[in-house]
């Protein structure tokens, strides 16, 4: 991609940027998203930015609250995921939510603008997150129709093998680590065929657990991080209730800002 333009981004805790924090920025967070603009602006001075994301948004919010506003700010790329959170409850109607992303899709693309899409993460190794696996693989297949439909650019994060590495994934394994979103703003730049300065951190060496320490740090995790999810869930709360978009206008960000 080498027109210059306004990128706005749109979806929840994965696109917001969680698990990749800096306390420098909106809501603590930098992400892919903001990664991405970073490196179409530092090609272009011409781009601007915008990010409507928040946490803990299902589908239809997404839909509901931030497609009208960013279709008034006139953009040239939206990238939008939604989806995941509703996947993650109890009960969820694939093919429901699905149609109204198509028909989400299909209103951005009306407005003129190139719309980035992603299909749902395979999370088959978790033993937890991986129960929703079927789940998933359905609505990656109802996404990928709805992009061939409206000739949204696809990036297949079900097909990101790589990611199934720990250490891209914040202590909550839900959410990405810093080199996860930079792995992940890598293959947007690409998909999108556009210039990439990143550079992937090397890893962490994984720590050696027997048996037993892998029991306790799992027990750990369900205590710090399971629980108060199921909590909210339960309680009907959300971890971005009090939260703004972090960027509703557009901005220029670099590396820098």
């Amino acid at each position: 991609m080498t027109n210059n333009g306004l990128y706005v981004a749109l979806g929840d805790s994965f696109t917001e940027g969680v698990g990749d924090w800096d306390p420098s920025r909106p809501n603590g967070v930098r992400g892919w998203a903001d990664r991405v603009a970073e490196q179409l602006t530092l090609a272009d001075p011409g781009w601007s930015y915008a990010n409507l994301a928040i946490r803990g948004k299902k589908l239809r919010q997404v839909i509901d609250e931030q497609i009208e506003p960013a279709l008034a700010l006139e953009p040239s790329l939206v990238s939008i995921y939604a989806g995941g959170n509703d996947i993650l409850r109890p009960k969820v109607d694939i093919d429901a939510i699905v149609q109204a992303y198509d028909s989400a899709i299909g209103r951005l693309r009306s407005g003129g603008a190139a719309v980035l899409v992603f299909t749902g993460f395979d999370s088959g190794q978790s033993p937890i997150f991986g129960r929703t696996r079927g789940r998933t693989a359905l609505y990656n297949e109802l996404v990928r129709e709805a992009a061939d439909a409206h000739g949204a650019i696809l990036v297949d994060y079900w097909r990101m093998k790589v990611l199934q590495d720990e250490r891209y994934w914040d202590v909550d394994r839900l959410h990405m680590s810093p080199a996860g979103h930079i792995l992940t703003a890598k293959k947007v730049l690409e998909v999108l065929r556009a210039s990439d300065g990143l550079d992937v951190p090397e890893l962490d060496t994984l720590p050696a657990r027997d048996r037993i320490q892998r029991l306790k740090h799992d027990a750990r995790w369900a205590r710090e991080y399971l629980g108060p999810w199921v909590g909210r869930r339960l309680r009907g709360v959300s971890s971005g209730d009090n939260l703004s978009a972090r960027y509703p206008a557009p901005v220029q960000i670099t590396p820098e800002t």
